[in-house]
């Protein structure tokens, strides 16, 4: 396959853009991790609560999809295809980790580094000082307030109101129905409300930051370990 620039891909369809990534063609991987980090991680954090065990997910998801890429007819869209990969891959990760833990001690062992890495880096923009402390302090209640949440509101909220999928998109990315997508996104909006000042509301589109460095360094790795290892296809 004639390697391509970024731009050559920019109105490529799904289908051209996964075999240029499948082919190791550097400006398509480049450009399909950037276009899905966020997402990713997005989906990633909901199940995992942990940011290096998120990024990890995502870096292996990717992975997962290069392995599988031919498998992928079209049916969903390719954000909702790589999106199932990265939640499958989070519930495994948990899976193994609690799995770790019974063995360890069948009590109540915290699975989870609850917010050591206080999880978000602050966003790419650069605010007045004052503005950009109110606006991460109310990211960090909100963040919290979510991370409470019951994983499987958890899930379908990060999704929908802040990833901004639809309804069908978010039942086909984790095998339910609509109707429990729409059950459990009301219900978790009910327990946000009921949590948090009606204030922080509006603070929805800040969280959760996945772009500028934390972007580029996710898609480097992706990169190296898709194009810059032997072609064992």
């Amino acid at each position: 396959m004639t390697a391509l620039r970024k731009s050559d891909y920019g109105g490529a369809d799904d289908l051209t853009l996964l075999r240029g990534f499948a082919a190791r063609d550097r400006a398509a991987v480049r450009l399909l991790t950037e276009r899905h980090n966020q997402r990713l991680f997005r989906a990633a954090w909901s199940i995992l609560r942990n940011r290096s065990e998120a990024e990890d997910a995502v870096q292996s998801a990717y992975l997962r999809a290069f392995a599988a890429a031919e498998s992928f007819e079209g049916r969903s869209s390719l954000s909702t295809w790589l999106t199932r990969i990265a939640i499958n891959e989070a519930l495994g990760r948990r899976r193994a980790a609690q799995r770790r833990l019974a063995a360890l001690d069948s009590g109540s062992v915290t699975v989870l580094d609850d917010y050591r890495d206080k999880m978000m880096r602050g966003s790419t923009s650069t605010p007045a000082p004052d503005a950009a402390l109110a606006q991460g302090q109310l990211r960090g209640l909100l963040e919290r307030a979510i991370a409470q949440l019951p994983e499987s509101f958890r899930t379908v909220f990060v999704l929908r109101e802040i990833e901004g999928l639809g309804v069908d998109e978010v039942a086909d990315a984790l095998g339910i129905p609509a109707a429990t997508v729409k059950t459990r996104d009301l219900r978790a909006r009910r327990r946000l409300r009921e949590a948090l000042a009606p204030e922080v509301a509006g603070a929805l589109s800040g969280a959760f930051p996945f772009a500028g460095a934390d972007c580029a360094a996710m898609t480097e790795r992706v990169v190296a370990a898709i194009c810059e290892r032997p072609g064992d296809r």
